[in-house]
């Protein structure tokens, strides 16, 4: 089974469908050691498929429109945050502090972009958090030396526990003796539940062009990082009104917010102490996507069961670092943390002695894509079905599916030179920005979003 087929297959997607896609293959799109080409190529190319069936569906089309994938965009896009620029400027990917460092017996991998989390690591410790230079120089030794002198699972767990973020680099073979990787050998790479029957929901059909299969659809998208904001920002190029909500008190990188924010509003809401305001954005919302642990938001009535009695016929889409079940499903996770853990980063090292890392957050953007894509499928199959949906993945999942590759696919008859012909610019209340456009793409769809990124917060918390 080829990686398009497994990932379609793992969406509950007919297979004939598969016949309606193409794809360009071009030599040197993402080069790694693991096939991530492919697992790229596989989870746009679902997503696009889906967004055509759903178009067709909602369109009344007698076929559905044919879907082209081209490795160029899709690496283009895989790597967009790394092309991005403001007025000229690239923002800042990763703090000093967020990088391997070697320990008494290994390497570990800390995540430490937003200030609390720099502050748990410092603390995990021992060492002050306001000693540092402009460059960070000062603390970045420092945190070396501390880390040097202790064993790499002792570290991983100390910071943990402090609230930080820090994973030991484990081999392939250690990660799958981990218990973690154990819950997660049975679960299948999209988790796709029905927990009641509710009427059909049927969207107005669709009509002229492009063809936007998420038009009328309003997503309340509790998101935050790459992987959630990538799966929403895919869900708004197709026409979905996608309002994101942040709590007040947790910050949002720049860059990111620039990057994932086309499309979509951006508003601050405290679940705590505003629940009549997410009462009335749930009461007409269609879609929600969730990108915090499991069951981090159940305290605000937004697990899943709660969310079908309330609103029957929604589709809930859950995004977890880890999986929903295991000793590590309740822990924080970044896709750099999640390569560290599965063996990835060992993988992509080779013989150099040290951990290395795929050419993208590549388990991000593909469990992004493929998130939007089983929000697509859900819908579609809602459509004559009914029933509450829910969709849940998570990094580690696509990990699995990663390592577990066949290899590299078919060669391509193209090579990839570069990601210019994929990148655009356009104005926007941030600034000029250069970006990736949308790799998503199939016949009489949308070429690009019809809203450019805006401030972090500065939407209202209402449906427009």
């Amino acid at each position: 089974m080829t990686d398009i087929e497994f990932a379609w297959s793992a969406l509950g997607g007919d297979p004939a469908l598969l016949a309606r896609m193409s794809t360009v293959v071009r030599e040197g799109a993402l080069a790694a050691r693991l096939p991530v080409r492919e697992l790229a190529r596989a989870c746009v190319g679902a997503c696009a498929l889906a967004a055509a069936e759903l178009a067709a569906r909602r369109a009344g089309l007698t076929e559905v429109p044919a879907v082209r994938v081209d490795d160029g965009a899709v690496a283009t896009a895989f790597t967009g945050e790394r092309h991005l620029l403001v007025d000229g400027r690239a923002p800042v990917a990763f703090a000093p502090l967020s990088r391997f460092w070697r320990t008494a017996d290994g390497w570990v991998r800390t995540h430490a972009n937003y200030p609390h989390h720099r502050a748990r690591l410092l603390s995990a410790l021992g060492l002050p958090d306001d000693a540092d230079t402009p460059d960070g120089t000062d603390t970045v030794s420092a945190v070396g030396a501390a880390l040097a002198e202790r064993p790499a699972l002792q570290a991983e767990e100390a910071v943990y526990a402090a609230g930080g973020l820090a994973v030991a680099v484990r081999t392939p073979g250690a990660w799958a003796a981990h218990d973690q990787a154990g819950a997660l050998a049975d679960v299948p790479l999209v988790e796709r539940v029905r927990p009641d029957t509710a009427p059909a929901r049927v969207p107005e059909p669709l009509g002229g062009t492009p063809l936007l299969p998420a038009a009328g659809l309003r997503v309340l998208d509790l998101t935050r990082v790459i992987a959630g904001p990538v799966a929403t920002r895919t869900l708004a190029l197709l026409g979905a009104d996608v309002l994101r909500l942040d709590a007040p008190q947790l910050p949002e990188l720049p860059g990111q917010q620039a990057d994932t924010g086309f499309g979509k509003r951006s508003a601050l809401l405290d679940l705590a102490t505003d629940r009549a305001r997410l009462e009335d954005l749930l009461a007409a919302a269609d879609v929600v996507v969730t990108g915090y642990r499991p069951g981090a938001l159940d305290r605000f009535g937004l697990a899943p069961e709660a969310l079908a009695e309330r609103r029957p016929g929604l589709v809930v889409a859950q995004l977890s670092a880890w999986g929903s079940a295991g000793p590590w499903a309740h822990r924080r996770g970044f896709d750099s943390l999640v390569q560290a853990a599965t063996g990835i980063a060992a993988t992509e090292g080779g013989t150099t002695g040290r951990p290395g890392a795929l050419p993208a957050q590549a388990l991000d953007h593909g469990t992004g894509y493929l998130l939007a894509a089983a929000v697509l499928r859900a819908l579609t199959e809602q459509s004559s079905e009914g029933g509450t949906r829910l969709v849940r993945l998570s990094l580690a999942r696509t990990a699995a599916w990663l390592t577990d590759g066949s290899g590299p696919g078919p060669r391509g008859a193209e090579e990839y030179d570069g990601p210019d012909r994929w990148l655009t610019e356009t104005d926007s209340p941030l600034g000029r920005l250069r970006h990736a456009l949308p790799p998503v793409s199939f016949a009489q769809g949308p070429t690009g979003w019809t809203r450019p990124p805006g401030p972090w917060g500065a939407d209202a918390a209402r449906w427009s």
